[in-house]
């Protein structure tokens, strides 16, 4: 959201600290006052006004952030979510090409009992939550889980699910309700202890990718639009904004910022969103290598029953339609042809250079209807994959899809740049950024800016995982070096 300008009073600055916001359900009674003095009315009246202005002020709830883009090292990035009474800490994959919360149960059948990414697995147990409840197929929620997934109703007449993804992995399960608890900032740095009821599926089963255990997490936070999604149900509580912001670190610590609310940045550029789509799906027009425009029919990117473009950060890298790839590769090779040596291997365009690619290769731009343009560094289409003699291979991270007419922006391009879903507003935007910094956060449900405190909402309490450190992940880096680019199709 652009920013305007606000009073100076309003600005003082916030450090984010594991808080939430909570809320008082007030019962609405009849009462009779007869022979009750106006001044005492009024008194009363003043009374209640104050516990209204109490009830759960629409607050911006902060995620801690792991993992990192790169492919050799973890290839996702993934939250903790706490979960049930008395919690439990999950880890999750942030993931906004699907709409559901769901961990791993006790029973299930196929699920990862430890982690390459050395993070303790956990199994939620309805049974020891003493607020955990079961949907049933006559919920109102059961149907609102059919938006997002195969639905399936027991003998018992529990409602479950089915969740099938873009790499043949897959998941199954029944829908709970339970408490999440929340780190969450409301204004005039107002922090309490409280958490929400949302439902999230419990997962019994698993197949494919899920079940390997190197890069294993207790389940998936769906970021999608659809009802069941944790931002749809925590904005229709009052208790959040209708939007949620990312903010990607591509360094080599990873981790980063997720905030339920927007984060605003000067800079911000926004598209709209293609309305009554599945994903988040963006009209791209344009592809541009050096500032020239590439020979690209534009209905290659148009929105479709089984294509357009996709913003998903549950996808590693990002992938082009064939029309589009190899104009876009062959832009490339001539830009560097005398600065590099090209070379093939298994199946993807790389180049061998000694020189810095910041300084040799072009700057890339994505153009969107509204004018909004995504200005790729290098950096956010390549990605290092060896050194041979003392220089460097370099590969491009773009791969070619074979389904016609789809484009999805994954993590590599996602990284190291502020992204805003505001859903009310049905757009999206997007700012270059420096990831372990700082970020201003919004709680307008409006069209205004209205800043908590246009405080610093950083990530400096989050805790890190070091991929570096770690024995574990140098073995699963040399694995995926032996499989190029094996990693982390996209959940569709």
């Amino acid at each position: 959201m652009p920013p305007v300008n606000i009073p100076a009073a309003a600005a003082v600055f916030l450090v984010v600290s594991a808080a939430v916001v909570g809320g008082v359900t007030l019962t609405l009674e009849r009462a009779n006052h007869e022979g009750v003095e106006l001044s005492r009315l009024r008194d009363r009246d003043s009374a209640r006004h104050g516990r209204i202005l109490q009830q759960r002020p629409t607050g911006v709830i902060d995620f801690p952030v792991e993992g990192t883009y790169d492919p050799y090292l973890v290839g996702l990035y993934f939250t903790r979510v706490k979960l049930g009474n008395p919690p439990k800490e999950f880890y999750v994959q942030i993931d906004t090409g699907s709409d559901v919360l769901w961990v791993s149960c006790t029973p299930c059948s196929g699920c990862p009992t430890s982690s390459g990414l050395q993070i303790q697995l956990e199994f939620f147990d309805p049974s020891s939550s003493s607020t955990a409840s079961l949907i049933s197929c006559s919920d109102q929620r059961c149907a609102q889980g059919e938006q997002s997934s195969d639905s399936l109703c027991s003998s018992q007449n529990q409602c479950g699910y089915t969740f099938q993804y873009g790499d043949g992995s897959g998941t199954s399960g029944y829908y709970v309700s339970d408490y999440m608890f929340l780190d969450t900032v409301v204004g005039n740095s107002v922090t309490t202890n409280s958490s929400a009821s949302v439902v999230f599926g419990c997962s019994t089963s698993q197949t494919g990718d899920l079940t390997k255990p190197d890069r294993a997490v207790d389940g998936i936070f769906g970021f999608g639009q659809q009802g069941l999604s944790v931002i749809a149900q925590l904005s229709s509580q009052g208790i959040t904004p209708n939007a949620f912001s990312h903010c990607l670190n591509g360094g080599t610590g990873g981790g980063g910022i997720l905030v339920l609310g927007q984060i605003v940045e000067p800079n911000m550029v926004y598209t709209p969103l293609i309305p009554s789509q599945p994903h988040y799906n963006v009209n791209l027009q344009s592809i541009a290598v050096n500032g020239q425009t590439l020979a690209i029919d534009s209905s290659v990117f148009a929105t479709s029953n089984n294509g357009g473009t996709i913003i998903d950060s549950g996808t590693t890298l990002a992938y082009l339609a064939e029309e589009a790839y190899d104009p876009f590769v062959n832009a490339i090779m001539q830009t560097v042809s005398a600065s590099v040596r090209p070379l093939v291997t298994k199946g993807n365009q790389c180049y061998l250079t000694t020189s810095s690619v910041s300084e040799i290769f072009p700057q890339v731009s994505l153009n969107f209807a509204g004018g909004a343009s995504m200005l790729l560094r290098p950096q956010d289409y390549l990605l290092q994959q060896n050194s041979i003699g003392g220089a460097a291979v370099w590969c491009i991270g773009f791969q070619k899809i074979q389904t016609k007419g789809i484009t999805i922006l994954g993590d590599l391009v996602l990284k190291d740049k502020v992204v805003v879903y505001d859903l009310g507003g049905q757009r999206i935007g997007w700012a270059n950024y420096d990831c372990s910094s700082s970020v201003n956060v919004s709680t307008s449900n409006t069209g205004t800016t209205e800043f908590v405190n246009a405080g610093q909402f950083g990530n400096n309490d989050s805790a890190r995982y070091e991929p570096g450190n770690l024995l574990l992940s140098i073995v699963i880096c040399i694995l995926l070096h032996m499989t190029f680019f094996g990693v982390c199709l996209p959940f569709l």
